[in-house]
């Protein structure tokens, strides 16, 4: 196990970062629920990859400056991380609020750093009829848990912080979690621009969608991947809000065999 790395963007803004393995870099990109949500991808692309962590700002007791909000700062952030690491042909996963994030990196890469994309159960555009439904902290910042908070979406991990709709959720995102979640989302929790911006988006892309994601349900993922110029769409059977855990095998495989053949490709 690695220990993460800090490293200060600005000043008075310490960032942590896991940084592990060798090879193409990865830039892992986690949702509400924190890093631990992503664990399992940092641990695939490890083998074979130089995979980059960070938390955002907010999670794990990190600090978060109340100048540094919106979703515009992170990727700033990011593709300055890039910059500063002068990484290349960097491969960009996010997971949930984490793709929301991710997608925005990849249109607005004038470095041209990035050289692909992958978004997991994520949300960012606007889409009519598709309405994102964010979790609240309890009154006594007490993570709701059991099966009917969850039914009902109250609890902590049935909003895009990485809640399942597959049986067994897990907990969600703390409550000061969910507060930087709400700080960089916004009051309307959404780009109504993303979507069109997308088009700007030239890296081999993928979608990849739990068929039980009832968070971010598969039609949004399906207007999603057909934004991006040539994006591949890939539904996950059995799976949930966060597929890398709740059916591995075929996550990954599907991931795999996407960068083979956009390797194959080039």
């Amino acid at each position: 196990m690695t220990t993460p790395t800090a490293w200060e963007p600005y000043p008075g803004l310490p960032l942590t970062v896991r940084d592990v393995g060798a090879g193409r870099p990865v830039l892992v990109l986690h949702g509400g629920a924190g890093p631990a949500s992503v664990s399992g991808v940092v641990d695939h692309f490890a083998a074979t990859s130089r995979v980059l962590a960070p938390t955002h700002p907010g999670w794990e007791d990190t600090p978060r400056p109340e100048w540094f909000s919106g979703v515009g700062d992170l990727v700033e952030t990011y593709l300055d991380l890039l910059d500063d690491q002068d990484l290349r042909d960097v491969l960009v996963l996010g997971s949930s609020f984490g793709g929301w994030i991710a997608a925005e990196m990849a249109v607005r890469d004038r470095g041209r750093r990035i050289g692909g994309l992958i978004v997991m159960g994520a949300f960012g555009p606007r889409l009519e009829g598709h309405e994102i439904q964010f979790p609240t902290p309890p009154p006594d910042s007490t993570p709701a848990e059991g099966p009917g908070a969850q039914g009902l979406g109250l609890a902590q991990g049935t909003g895009p912080g990485e809640g399942s709709g597959a049986a067994g959720a897990r907990r969600g995102p703390s409550p000061t979690a969910l507060r930087a979640l709400a700080a960089y989302a916004g009051p309307v929790k959404s780009d109504p621009k993303l979507l069109y911006r997308l088009a700007r988006v030239t890296v081999p892309a993928l979608a990849v969608w739990g068929e039980n994601d009832t968070v971010v349900p598969p039609d949004y993922g399906r207007a999603y991947a057909a934004a991006i110029p040539g994006a591949r769409f890939e539904l996950i059977a059995g799976a949930g809000h966060l597929p890398t855990r709740e059916a591995p095998e075929a996550t990954f495989a599907a991931i795999d065999a996407f960068l083979a053949v956009a390797a194959a490709e080039r």
